[in-house]
């Protein structure tokens, strides 16, 4: 099977940045991306261009937060961690992806 890696689904990136920002705890853009991808198992491709504008949006929105520290290869770097609106926007997303999801798999079984 071809390896193909696609990109990220409109409207789920912040949710996959909450969810991981969740189970992760404080973490920078780049090991945000790297675990994002990880989970998917390589079939999706994250690039600065598309998580660090949506980090931005979600400090501004105050779902995240984030303060300089020091990576794991002695660089500064900006960590970012969830904060309690965004918790509950988190459990938002997770219930209108759940919807979604449930909506698209009742199209696809009726197509038929």
């Amino acid at each position: 099977m071809q390896d193909v890696k696609s990109e990220v689904p409109y409207g789920t990136l912040d949710l996959m940045i909450l969810k991981t920002l969740d189970s992760m705890g404080s973490l920078h853009g780049y090991g945000i991306a790297r675990r994002i991808e990880q989970v998917a198992e390589g079939s999706l491709a994250l690039n600065q261009g598309t998580i660090y504008p949506a980090l931005l949006r979600l400090e501004q929105k105050g779902w995240i937060g984030s303060d300089w520290g020091v990576s794991e290869n002695n660089r500064r770097a900006r960590f970012y961690s969830i904060t309690k609106p965004g918790k509950r926007q988190l459990m938002e997303e997770e219930a209108n992806w759940q919807r979604t999801v449930a909506t698209v798999s009742r199209l696809l079984q009726g197509a038929q």
